[in-house]
């Protein structure tokens, strides 16, 4: 999570803020790499009269590193702009909208797409693509599943887009993990604080029936690997690649005083990021995650201490006194996790034909190997789960990665650096207790659901 302000976690800045990373080899086509980018948290489905929209004053981008110095080799850009079309009304719209050009819907926005190679000239792939609405309800935007399949835009090199609103599939009990990680499944573990433990429960899923922005691009492989060439070798180093996601604000805005959106001139100022699923949220310290939220990957080694030493390894300790007494006693850096997080997985750890490594630059990134094919029967707990498609090898619309890193940082994958390391049986059970059951998926691009309509779901 992230802000321009001074304290990104309290106050947050909801439309430039970064939330949910996706990399993958496209299932239905193979030879193509899928990026999906979800900016403003929990939206509430029912959010009438002004309902959510991307930042016209945001520039957001998807960086990809190919020869992993932490530095963005390619970069793709999105800018929107709104129009409102009907100035007499309130409204959002005055009638169903059934297309993206119906007269009926008052407040649109559509984007220009760029491509931005490191030293090269920009090229704009595409210019004034219609987003689709919010989705309303049954009256305001009937079929909402074909609006939404009409806002997919074949553009200039064979590559799709999409922005617009989608369902939420970041499946994780938020109200859980940050009540000082008291997971609901082994809550019975615990007693500590001089509180008894409480009973064991499944898991709350905080994002159930919100939905999210997001930004899909699906590109050919060729279009973001290291010399456009497709890689064939699973544990070459250039085989895989590394992606994050950034939003910017210019440096100065004034207003006007007359309920104008005044002016903002300067360069654009980075205020937002997100490589891999929780590392600002667990790894980066409080007072830390402004700095972090404005610089760039090659810097992260800035906050491998973080990462070689978690924090919430040692509250588990303390939480289930007991339950995690090889993990208490192992005082090595956590060389499993800088592997995972920041340069990615060696050759030869989990297999001798699989590697996310990128090269010996620490950074936060989603790495994705663009030589390893997606997987017939995927597995949610991906590499954990023997499902080398799946994260921390990019990250997949339905890849639970909330219980992978829980188990990783409770010990799981110590053995794969260390085999002197025994994990404690009380790994099996660490999870905030979601599967992501009740979820649905699209087959084909973007694959994010189709978002909650407030008229189905009901008020914020």
């Amino acid at each position: 999570m992230s802000s321009h302000r001074e304290a990104p976690e309290i106050s947050k800045d909801p439309v430039a803020d970064s939330t949910d990373l996706y990399a993958f080899v496209s299932p239905d086509r193979s030879d193509t790499v899928t990026i999906i980018a979800n900016y403003i948290p929990l939206e509430g489905p029912a959010a009438g009269p002004n309902f959510y929209e991307f930042g016209d004053d945001v520039l957001y981008e998807i960086h990809v590193d190919n020869n992993g110095d932490g530095m963005a080799d390619l970069t793709y850009q999105f800018s929107f702009r709104s129009e409102t079309t009907i100035p007499s009304t309130f409204l959002y719209n005055v009638g169903p909208i059934e297309s993206l050009g119906s007269k009926y819907w008052n407040r649109r926005q559509l984007y220009s797409v760029t491509r931005v190679p490191r030293g090269g000239k920009a090229e704009v792939l595409a210019r004034d693509l219609p987003c689709p609405p919010c989705n309303i309800g049954p009256l305001s935007t009937p079929n909402y599943a074909g609006l939404a399949s009409s806002a997919v835009h074949g553009i200039a090199g064979g590559r799709r887009v999409f922005a617009g609103q989608r369902a939420d599939a970041f499946y994780v009990d938020l109200g859980a993990i940050f009540d000082l990680g008291d997971l609901r499944p082994i809550a019975n573990l615990h007693a500590t604080f001089g509180l008894p433990a409480l009973s064991a429960a499944p898991g709350v899923n905080t994002t159930q029936n919100l939905n999210v922005h997001s930004i899909a691009i699906q590109v050919p492989i060729t279009d973001i690997s290291l010399g456009g060439a497709k890689p064939t070798n699973t544990a070459a180093a250039q085989s895989s690649v590394g992606i994050w996601t950034t939003a910017s604000r210019r440096k100065a805005r004034v207003l006007t005083g007359t309920g104008g959106s005044g002016t903002e001139t300067g360069p654009y100022v980075q205020v937002s990021r997100l490589g891999n699923p929780l590392f600002n949220e667990v790894l980066v310290p409080l007072a830390q995650k402004d700095r972090w939220n404005a610089s760039i990957p090659a810097n992260d080694s800035a906050y491998a201490n973080g990462v070689a030493h978690p924090e919430l390894a040692s509250l588990l300790n303390v939480l289930y006194p007991g339950a995690f007494p090889n993990l208490a006693a192992y005082s090595k850096p956590r060389a499993d996790l800088e592997a995972i997080l920041l340069t990615g997985i060696p050759a030869g750890v989990v297999s001798s034909s699989f590697s996310t490594l990128t090269g010996t630059t620490q950074a936060d990134m989603l790495r994705l190997n663009l030589a390893i094919p997606p997987a017939t029967s995927p597995n949610p707990l991906g590499v954990v789960g023997g499902d080398i498609a799946g994260f921390p090898n990019g990250r997949r619309v339905m890849d639970d990665v909330v219980t992978i890193e829980l188990h990783a940082i409770a010990g799981a994958t110590i053995p794969l650096v260390d085999p002197t390391f025994t994990p404690d049986k009380a790994i099996a059970d660490v999870s905030d207790g979601l599967s992501g059951a009740g979820l649905t998926f699209l087959n084909a691009f973007p694959y994010l659901g189709t978002p909650y309509s407030g008229y189905a779901v009901g008020p914020e």
